[in-house]
């Protein structure tokens, strides 16, 4: 036998109803997704930050970060707007090494889905209840988004799961800002082709049910790079590049023209520091353009509390065992300066 069976996971529904949310996370986390909406339906002029570490790999020190998240949220409050990055997933180019939180809680134990399931509950629980913050997550697989989706202020589509109809469908069924990525080919038909879906109603099956989704108008796209047939990085934040999507965008004549850039992945080539002047440069198009000044909402930025990366088992405090992090007090630096910036 080729996949062997072990142990049935307990439904969304379920797992909800045994732990469900108290009246003051639900206020706190309405109010928050009431902000975030707000920037993505062209209401507000706050500048999003979708910030934090490449993984959540440790509950303790992503905590720590968050916190330190907040008290910057307050210094930049009438600008910025920061989603904290809680990514329980995480997608392996070869499929090998750590995915993510879901499915091993403590990388350095075994893997074991349902603890899994409810320490990412329990994480994205604690950001709310204690900073106010709802977060953002990679929708990954698309079946285990139930378990976290009463949770979610973001949800972000990655390159390799763009084309993918069913990730498509379960975006057209969420109530969230969604972000679609431009495949690792670049091409951004395809990310448009995935916005429009998005937006779109659909009939689907969907964890064994009949269902049909309504549509979200909120789905967008996310900058983050290519890679070409030689397997070199080939950056998509530069001026032309913004220029272009947005001609190609307004040809599309979809719901609420937005993007995201990352600057990390193949934007950065991963060179982590390099998301700093990334971020300026953004920044300048948008001082240079009035038409990319209203398309871009934010950026997306890989950061933790110490700066690079680490191989598990190390166990240095707030350093990311999977990509590459800008550290807590260049963070720091870059959020005031895009503050003043804007």
């Amino acid at each position: 036998m080729s996949m062997e069976f072990r142990e049935k996971l307990p439904i969304p529904k379920d797992i909800k109803e045994q732990y469900p949310l108290s009246n003051e996370v639900i206020e706190k986390k309405k109010n928050r997704d009431n902000e975030i909406r707000n920037v993505f339906l062209g209401k507000s002029n706050k500048f999003v930050l979708v910030i934090g570490p490449c993984s959540a790999d440790n509950e303790d020190a992503v905590m720590d970060y968050i916190h330190r998240l907040k008290d910057l949220q307050d210094k930049v409050n009438d600008k910025i707007l920061i989603i904290p990055r809680i990514y329980t997933n995480k997608p392996r180019t070869t499929g090998d090494g750590y995915k993510g939180m879901i499915h091993q809680p403590d990388p350095n134990k075994k893997p074991d889905p349902i603890k899994g399931v409810l320490a990412i509950r329990n994480l994205h629980t604690r950001a709310i209840s204690e900073t106010g913050f709802s977060c953002a997550d990679e929708m990954l697989y698309p079946e285990n988004h139930r378990y976290v989706e009463d949770l979610l202020g973001y949800v972000a589509i990655g390159a390799r799961s763009v084309e993918n109809q069913q990730h498509r469908l379960v975006a057209s069924g969420t109530t969230m800002p969604v972000g679609m990525k431009n495949p690792t080919s670049g091409d951004y038909t395809v990310m448009l082709n995935s916005i429009t879906a998005a937006q779109h109603a659909h009939d689907f099956i969907y964890r064994g049910w009949d269902v049909s989704s309504s549509g979200n108008e909120l789905a967008h796209a996310i900058l983050r790079g290519s890679v070409n047939k030689h397997g070199q990085s080939l950056p998509n934040y530069h001026y032309e590049d913004l220029i272009r999507l947005y001609e190609m965008y307004s040809s599309k004549n979809l719901q609420n023209m937005g993007v995201i850039v990352d600057t990390n992945h193949s934007n950065s080539n991963k060179q982590y520091l390099e998301q700093v002047r990334i971020a300026k440069e953004i920044l300048h198009s948008m001082r240079h353009s009035k038409d990319i000044n209203r398309m871009v909402k934010g950026l997306m930025i890989e950061s933790y509390i110490e700066d690079g990366c680490q191989k598990i088992g190390e166990g240095i405090y707030g350093k990311s065992i999977t990509d590459p992090c800008l550290g807590w007090e260049k963070t720091e630096k870059l959020v005031l300066d895009i503050a003043d910036l804007l």
